[in-house]
């Protein structure tokens, strides 16, 4: 099913909710994303009503989107990525460049780690043991051409920072519940703001079916609404 022609009606735990995905302008790091949020979002959105943020465009506009001919790639960062198994989604951690943002991001020593006990992993037929050691935030980085969207085609994009509070001040910037969440995978990252019901397990299962899109849609805001 593409998404053109997904339903936007979901049952979550015996309950029909509708998704109702949010389109933006090309965000940039001149945005905040609670603006950006109030001048899409808000006013489409009902009391009840529940937003979930993709991570990548949180991103952008705290200028973590990094052009790859200003990263300065390391021979560790040349090597490691070699070894790195392909994301359901991309890359990954495989070019180089997004291995030497995951560097900077959690360290050489962690990602050295993550690094042997990945090949240990493998040796025993066991996978995702590098993103798992290596932490949120480097499993968090999105290599270039990862995004569709010019100009972040040739960017890498590093997770965003602090998304708890960033769920947390959104949330109670606009009077409901947030989550931020990476869309590439759905079980990985995920904070929460606001409360509201809005839990892992919910935002799991009304998500599942990536209703915000992964290509040019620009609707990096999604409003869910329990059906009447």
């Amino acid at each position: 099913m593409s998404h053109k022609e997904f339903n936007p009606i979901i049952k979550v735990h015996g309950v029909d909710f509708i998704r109702i995905p949010v389109k933006t302008h090309i965000l940039s790091p001149e945005d905040d994303m609670l603006d950006v949020v109030q001048q899409y979002a808000v006013p489409q959105m009902q009391p009840g009503d529940m937003l979930c943020i993709s991570e990548s465009p949180l991103a952008i506009t705290q200028g973590r989107a990094i052009p790859v001919d200003q990263i300065r790639v390391s021979f560790l960062a040349k090597l490691l990525s070699r070894f790195v198994a392909k994301v359901p989604y991309g890359i990954g951690l495989g070019a180089p460049t997004s291995m030497q943002c995951a560097i900077e991001e959690t360290g050489v020593l962690r990602i050295l780690f993550a690094a042997f006990i990945g090949a240990l992993g493998k040796l025993i037929g066991r996978k995702g043991d590098f993103y798992r050691i290596a932490g949120m935030q480097a499993a968090l980085v999105d290599a270039a051409t990862t995004s569709p969207v010019p100009p972040y085609t040739e960017t890498v994009i590093k997770g965003p920072k602090n998304p708890g509070f960033e769920a947390q001040r959104i949330a109670e910037g606009i009077g409901h519940p947030v989550a931020i969440m990476d869309i590439n995978d759905i079980g990985g990252s995920w904070m929460i703001g606001g409360g509201g019901g809005m839990n892992k397990a919910f935002i799991e299962a009304a998500m599942k079916d990536n209703p915000q899109g992964q290509g040019d849609e620009l609707t990096p805001l999604c409003i869910v609404r329990r059906k009447a």
